[in-house]
Formats: C-alpha cells, structure tokens, sequence
C-alpha cells in the first residue's frame, strides 16, 4: 500500500517565538525527537520545533496551525532562511551603533493569552550605556520578574529617556476583530512609542533607532504606509536585539515591568491570580472567569482570538 504523505510547512522562527509556542502548547506536548525543543500534537498538526530555529508544521491542516504565527511574514520559509543566511537586509545596524547613542524599542504580552501588549522606546548615550550594563540592565529573558521590577524602578530613578505603551485588550481584541494582525498592531505601537520618545530627546545627538526584530523591514514599512506612516530615519532592525543594544534590554525590561503591573491589576479586579502564558492552565483559568463573570469579562482582560478560548470551553461542561 502506497504511503499518503501528509502536507507540512516549514519555518524559520526567532527563538523569542519559539519560547512562546512552547508554552502555548504545553497541554498538547509529545516527546520530542532528538535535536528538538518540543513537539505538540493538535487536532490540526504535529508541530515539532528543532534547536535551528525550524518549525515544522505537518498534518491535517498544517497551514492553520502555522498561521497562528506566521503574523504577516515574521516567519520565513526555511528554504528562503537557507538562501539568505549570509545576507544581511538593508535595514541591519552598524555592530558601532551598540556602544553609541541610540534608542531601543521592544514588547512584552504578545504570546500571552491575558493581558495587554506592552512597547517601550528607550534612548541612552553612551555614559548612560555603561552605566546600565554595570548595573546589571541584559536580556530580560535572562532574568527574573523580581529583578526585572528592581531594574525598571533603577532606570526609572535614573531619569532616562523612554516612552512607553499600553494596547488594553478591548483595544487589541476591536482591532482584531477589524482585520488587524497581531504584527501589524505591534508595527504601529513601536511607531507611535518612539515617536513619543523623539519628542523627549535632542535628535542631533542619536545616531540611530534599533528595533527588536518580529517581522521584515518591508512588512513593517508596508505596516505603516497602511496608516499613512513612513519609517522614521535611521531605524534599524536585528532579532534578538537584546543582546546587542542595552537600549533595547533597557526597553524589554520596561515593558516586561508594565506588562507584569498591569497582569496585577487585572488580577486584582477578577479576584483571580491570572496566569502568564498560553498553558493548559490559562485554559482552565479562563474557564473560571467565564463560568464566574462571562465572556463579556473575559474579552475585557484576554486576547480573545487564542485558541486557549476554545479550549476553555472543554472546562465549562
């Protein structure tokens, strides 16, 4: 009998989103085969992420289940990845401008089911580079959410320039509703957060405006020409800008802050400790707050287009 070959999709993911599948899928995890971070089983899809940055998506329907992610071209085909892995786009930094001054911009909340989006733009100079690094201002994925509020409220007392912004989840969830990609919204957020932060510093000292990569330059110029915007000049992009630019680790730490303040204050309001993530147990919580208050709470406080409300629903009978 001839073997039928079931359909699958390969992509190229920054190790940022593949952190977030992770635990998106946590509740449909399978052991993994060697050399792979995870592999989750859907009704979809088996998903099974590899250590490259590859994600293969292959099953019933792997093409929904990779457009989860996809979010306007962020992902890239693992055969367009190959042939351009010793390119560099026209939008990448000078290595010169990491010690230079410049501003940094970055998010916290994407791949969490509750919660809002949170974007801050931070510009240092050079004096104020160092003395970040030494007070210990990295990567916040390399750190705890302890520290990470310790070193917000440091940046703070420091009187360093930065902008920051909160899209709510009505906000996120209208928007949704309206067309609007996940990475479209991110794209007009970092925009509108270093706007905000150019009105606040001398441009004629900066040498320049790193992104946190999380789409190609051409989909987030594409972004904003849709809303009559044009890319602010030199801007530059590079994925896991966190580790280059401590503007950038500056930004993710106050955005991580933000996001972690307002995960309180929701909390707080619903009488209910919610659960950062996309995990089984965000899946249960939401449950919780739909038998306790209904769906109308629920997209006050959740992205509601997760595929945690759906599955919430198996919690309900």
């Amino acid at each position: 009998m001839e073997r039928i070959r079931l359909p699958q999709y390969v992509y190229q993911f920054p190790s940022k989103t593949i952190a977030q599948m992770k635990d998106y899928y946590a509740n449909s995890s399978v052991t993994p085969p060697p050399g792979a971070i995870f592999r989750a089983k859907t009704s979809e899809a088996v998903i099974t992420a590899y250590k490259s940055g590859k994600v293969l998506f292959q099953g019933s329907s792997p093409e929904k289940a990779a457009s989860i992610w996809q979010q306007d071209a962020s992902t890239i085909p693992a055969n367009a990845a190959k042939s351009r892995k010793h390119k560099s786009h026209a939008y990448a930094p000078d290595p010169k401008l990491f010690s230079s001054n410049h501003a940094g911009t970055d998010e916290a909340g994407t791949g969490d089911y509750f919660g809002p989006i949170t974007v801050a733009a931070v510009y240092l100079t050079k004096t104020q580079i160092d003395l970040l690094k030494s007070h210990g201002v990295t990567d916040s994925k390399a750190l705890t959410d302890t520290k990470i509020r310790q070193l917000a409220q440091e940046i703070t007392n420091l009187n360093i320039p930065y902008s920051l912004i909160v899209l709510r989840n009505e906000k996120y969830n209208k928007l949704q509703s309206q067309g609007w990609t996940q990475g479209k919204m991110k794209t007009m957020l970092h925009h509108h957060a270093i706007q905000r932060l150019l009105k606040k510093v001398d441009q004629r000292f900066m040498d320049g405006i790193i992104i946190d990569q999380f789409c190609e330059p051409s989909v987030y110029k594409k972004h904003l020409a849709s809303e009559k915007q044009t890319l602010t000049s030199s801007t530059f992009f590079i994925t896991k800008a966190e580790s280059y630019s401590t503007s950038v680790a500056a930004a993710s730490i106050l955005a991580r802050t933000s996001f972690l303040k307002q995960m309180d204050q929701l909390s707080e309001q619903t009488g209910i400790i919610l659960p950062k993530g996309a995990s089984q147990k965000v899946d249960q919580t939401a449950a919780t707050i739909m038998k306790k208050y209904g769906t109308d709470v629920l997209s006050k406080i959740a992205k509601i287009h997760f595929a945690n409300t759906t599955k919430a629903q198996v919690y309900l009978k």
